[in-house]
């Protein structure tokens, strides 16, 4: 991480992009590049259950993902770290990790990222269409049902013009039988 007295800069690919839980100076559109969102973590948590997991999303290695920069003052650095932690770190199942990202002015940062570990009990990997589709309509986990985040996600993602076919294809399929 950078220096405390310095703001912060935080990626959010999956909820921080729409409901971050931390004040900010700042959100911008930004690239993260060496990782791609994926619904690749089973939720004992947020979303689900140990005992009926749902999935949520996190950075798995390759590619590029477009999400929200958020760059919060120096003087609540911290408490946003603390409370990230607090947040994303329940099970362990997140890497915390500092990325380069380039927001949509161009601009270079260093950014707080949470990155899945592959190696976690947690770590689904990628699974086929239907396996998701069927995990996320029975997630229901301490935030809500999983269909409400995947939904969420991805209507963020088309208000900041970012085209995701696959989650695209998920809500679809989420919403045949709703």
């Amino acid at each position: 991480m950078t220096e405390a007295a310095e703001d912060l800069w935080v990626f959010g690919y999956g909820s921080l992009m729409w409901r971050p839980g931390f004040d900010y100076l700042e959100r911008r559109a930004g690239l993260v590049r060496g990782y791609h969102r994926s619904l690749c973590v089973y939720s004992f948590h947020h979303r689900g259950t140990p005992q009926e997991p749902g999935l949520v999303m996190g950075l798995d290695r390759g590619g590029s993902c477009r999400g929200a920069a958020f760059r919060v003052a120096a003087e609540n650095r911290a408490d946003t770290i603390a409370y990230l932690r607090e947040r994303e770190q329940v099970t362990g199942v997140y890497l915390e990790r500092q990325a380069t990202t380039r927001l949509d002015n161009g601009q270079t940062v260093p950014a707080l990222v949470y990155v899945v570990d592959r190696q976690h009990e947690q770590y689904a990997g990628r699974l086929d269409v239907d396996e998701v589709v069927a995990i996320v309509r029975r997630g229901l986990g301490v935030s809500g049902y999983n269909p409400d985040y995947v939904r969420n996600t991805q209507s963020h993602l088309v208000e900041m013009g970012v085209h995701d076919p696959w989650l695209t294809h998920i809500v679809s399929r989420l919403d045949q039988d709703d």
